[in-house]
């Protein structure tokens, strides 16, 4: 049987250690962050790791159980790595995260992975901020079935639903925005936008998807406005949305057949549907 020492690479078990730690962060939309302890930058697999000494983990524990653990992560905030306006903006939430340690003579040898997952709660603390790395064991809390609802549990696009977002998705320009509502250059469809969603093109806000919770003409209601808005006019792409209810689903979309839902199955509220003795 091998030992847990031999089966560390040499760099590890030499008596000086050469060693540095390295974070993998990809965002949701495609942005890869990569960051070292090391005080020079690193390239590896084609990444550039840019010093970050300020960076660092909390204490790891690992174990052979299936418990699910978490582990801090703690930084400076830098204005060409993690901004402060990026994580206000939630540009980093449930960002994949990959901690490996390496060695930074070699950085093209194989590295350590110490843990991955994805970042939970960011908490911002002055210039520095921290986040809870949620590791992969939590994905057995999920439930392994859906469970029935009468409304559609599919998202409009997705593999359940298969409907052509394509037809749904509109270029519009902001001329006025007042609070949380929106006025755009051309109404879209109507009755199509309650529970679509917009999505900013340009400025600090670029890449952030917006809920809409109304829309009369071309005034749309938003659920929550970026903090750094766009100069106006301003360029966004408007999806249409669906209320998940199976008349609408027939009526509008004739995709009844990949309704995910229990319209007809009796719930709860069964003997409070008709008026009692």
């Amino acid at each position: 049987m091998v030992s847990e020492a031999e089966a560390a690479p040499a760099w590890l078990r030499a008596e000086v250690v050469t060693l540095a730690w390295c974070w993998r962060l990809s965002r949701r939309d495609g942005v890869v962050l990569g960051l070292t302890s090391h005080d020079r930058d690193l390239l590896i697999d084609g990444v550039p790791y840019r010093a970050a000494p300020g960076m660092k983990p909390s204490a790891i524990e690992t174990s052979d159980n299936l418990d699910a653990s978490t582990m801090d992560l703690e930084g400076a905030i830098s204005s060409d790595a993690i901004a402060a306006r990026d994580l206000d903006a939630g540009r980093w939430d449930g960002a994949a995260l990959t901690l490996f340690v390496t060695d930074w003579t070699a950085p093209e040898a194989a590295p350590v992975t110490v843990a991955r997952g994805t970042l939970g709660a960011i908490e911002r603390r002055g210039s520095a901020f921290a986040a809870e790395l949620q590791g992969i064991m939590q994905m057995l809390d999920l439930p392994v079935c859906p469970a029935t609802s009468p409304s559609c549990r599919a998202a409009l696009g997705d593999p359940a639903c298969r409907i052509n977002l394509a037809p749904l998705t509109h270029a519009r320009r902001i001329v006025a925005i007042d609070g949380r509502e929106v006025t755009i250059d051309a109404a879209p469809p109507p009755g199509t936008m309650a529970f679509g969603e917009l999505c900013w093109l340009e400025g600090a806000a670029c890449g952030l998807r917006t809920p809409v919770i109304a829309a009369a003409g071309a005034v749309l209601t938003l659920a929550e406005m970026p903090p750094l808005l766009p100069p106006l006019p301003a360029r966004v792409r408007l999806i249409e949305g669906c209320d998940k209810q199976l008349a609408t689903c027939c009526s509008r979309f004739s995709n009844a057949v990949n309704f995910r839902g229990e319209a007809h199955l009796p719930g709860n509220d069964l003997l409070t549907r008709y008026p009692g003795g």
